[in-house]
């Protein structure tokens, strides 16, 4: 039976493609110039920037949902190439308010009449975005933040979902198996994210599960919650006003330091990940504001996630490696998280990690070696190893966005630095040794058993060999379809040369009697064989068409090369480009509660 959710879909669908349409055309024409037939074309960094341009007023025009779906995809660099994320990474809620009687309305279905529920409510929101809006009101004589979710969001959410869903198997055949991956993974984030945010009283929870670790943090202020004025659609807190933490000239004014506040930050992020296990995860800098003493205010817990014990052990092995700049513990850390194929070609990959820290230690990189770099990458590679699991997606977002806010405060901001403190302070780098010296105590002990046991087991596989009674079972993984290609080769090439063949054969042997009927014979055979000479050309145009599907990317510290204009010897500069303050939130001051602005 159809529901009107699935209607309300239907009737989306075609407003999505046709709203899309002009994209995926250029994508059709980038691999056949004339759609069917044609040459591929080469899109260059320019052609790019435009249509993430045209990405971005798409998903504007959409609405809410395509602008959350935005926000998420501005910080998944293995989905997206650079320039989209740069683009996409201005995307802000900039959806007009809902007039007040509807906010009006969910209030008194939920609280009762406004006038009761609350001493005073200013009807002007301070903040408003896609899926809800903010107002400032008085509670019981406290001066509060009330978050009101809009009217009739969840409809247009769950039937845009569903498009979604019916669309992504049409988005994964542009991509690489790599970014398939990924994609398949945003969709169930995104699903889920989207709805939790829509759930107040989920968004309750975590806030006062977060304030109870971090609460006692003299740097931190997190709202506290109004348990008699909160449902499922609304959710009060205690109004903290302050100022936007990436407004760094008031911050100046203030006398606050800036460095203090980024170690500040990403201090306390660790210890929600790695400690707690539970964290806020849209540190954008509209849901961060400073106080005049320097503490730091968190908004909007909408977005939140958890972190799972094997996860944060994962995460302690990467960050230990990165600060005893052990690139072999770098790989094994990320090869454990999933972030990392088995099967990538480790020398390359460690060569991409000395380059990336490098980076963040703001080390000078010749020019020469990240092109160096870039060629082994596209000469070993089918596709870039790196993938973003599930259940990393939030932790890698919080990873890019916090790091984006450290830099606007203090562009030579060390992470590193500030890491291997944390984790010398909560002793994770001696738990890391000790635990090492025991796994290599437990190695020499499996040697040791293994010297005992290995020689009785070789002679009997000799033994086997010399009775000539030894069988080896070999299973062939073939996950680019090399062997299948190479099957289909020899078959069309099969078809095409009997074809041709016998086309000669009989054009050759005709008779004047049968001239004319051998003739229309040899010519159909020719014609029935062109399809074959057109599947065997295509199937090696395939081959030399592939390469490198995802670009080569390591959050927002990228490998690009500067071509500076004014070295006097007219070269290119040498150095990679570092991103800075990545704002994905509104603009302005924010003066209190709770936000929903991504």
């Amino acid at each position: 039976m159809v529901t009107l959710a699935f209607l309300r879909a239907y009737r989306r669908f075609p407003v999505v493609v046709y709203q899309f349409l002009p994209l995926v055309v250029a994508y059709l024409r980038d691999r056949r110039r004339f759609l069917l037939f044609g040459r591929s074309r080469d899109v260059t960094p320019e052609t790019r920037v435009r249509r993430a341009e045209v990405l971005l007023e798409t998903l504007l025009t959409l609405g809410p949902t395509f602008i959350k779906l935005g926000q998420i995809l501005s910080t998944r660099p293995d989905v997206l190439p650079p320039e989209y994320v740069d683009v996409l990474s201005s995307l802000q809620d900039d959806v007009p308010p809902a007039p007040w009687s509807d906010a009006e309305a969910v209030l008194e279905a939920e609280l009762g009449p406004v006038d009761d529920a609350f001493d005073e409510f200013d009807t002007e929101p301070i903040s408003g975005a896609s899926l809800g809006q903010v107002y400032a009101a008085t509670f019981r004589g406290e001066r509060v933040a009330v978050k009101v979710r809009r009217p009739g969001i969840e409809e247009l959410v769950n039937a845009d979902l569903r498009v979604i869903k019916w669309l992504l198997p049409v988005v994964t055949w542009f991509v690489g198996s790599g970014q398939a991956f990924s994609l398949s993974n945003l969709a169930d984030e995104f699903d889920r994210t989207i709805n939790q945010e829509m759930d107040y009283r989920r968004e309750k929870r975590m806030l006062e599960e977060i304030r109870g670790n971090v609460g006692d943090h003299d740097r931190i202020v997190i709202p506290r919650t109004v348990d008699d004025a909160s449902t499922g659609r609304v959710l009060t807190m205690e109004y903290r006003p302050g100022t936007k933490i990436s407004d760094t000239e008031a911050l100046d004014e203030m006398g606050i330091d800036r460095t203090e506040l980024a170690s500040t930050l990403e201090t306390v992020y660790l210890q929600m990940i790695i400690d707690d296990g539970v964290f806020h995860a849209d540190p954008h800098p509209g849901n961060l504001a400073v106080t005049e003493e320097g503490r730091i205010i968190f908004y909007d817990f909408g977005m939140s996630g958890r972190v799972d014990p094997f996860i944060q052990e994962r995460i302690v092995d990467f960050y230990v490696a990165i600060a005893n700049q052990d690139i072999d513990g770098i790989l094994d850390a990320l090869v454990e998280m999933g972030t990392l194929s088995p099967e990538a070609d480790r020398d390359v990959m460690a060569d991409v990690m000395e380059l990336a820290i490098a980076d963040v230690r703001g080390e000078d990189i010749g020019q020469y070696r990240v092109q160096q770099v870039i060629q082994q990458v596209e000469s070993t590679m089918y596709e870039f190893p790196l993938r973003l699991p599930q259940n990393m997606a939030l932790v890698l977002r919080v990873a890019t966005v916090v790091e984006g806010v450290c830099v606007t405060l203090d562009p030579e901001f060390d992470f590193i630095d500030v890491a291997t403190d944390y984790l010398k302070a909560e002793g994770y780098l001696e738990r890391s040794a000790e635990r090492f010296a025991k796994e290599a105590g437990e190695q020499v002990r499996d040697t040791a058993e293994a010297m005992v046991t290995v020689p009785p087991k070789l002679d009997s596989v000799l033994d086997s060999v010399q009775r000539e009674d030894l069988t080896v079972n070999v299973n062939i993984e073939d996950g680019n379809d090399v062997l299948d290609d190479l099957a289909k080769r020899i078959s069309y090439a099969i078809l095409t040369a009997v074809g041709l063949l016998s086309a000669a054969i009989i054009y050759s042997f005709r008779t004047p009697a049968t001239a004319l009927l051998d003739t229309y014979v040899a010519a159909g055979i020719v014609v029935a064989t062109l399809p074959m000479l057109f599947f065997l050309y295509r199937s090696f145009r395939r081959t030399r068409e592939r390469g490198i599907q995802a670009s080569p990317q390591f959050t927002r510290q990228k490998m690009r090369q500067r071509q500076s204009p004014d070295d006097s010897d007219g070269g290119a500069a040498t150095g990679i480009e570092r991103s800075v303050d990545r704002d994905v939130g509104a603009g302005g001051d924010r003066n209190g509660g709770s936000d929903d602005e991504k």
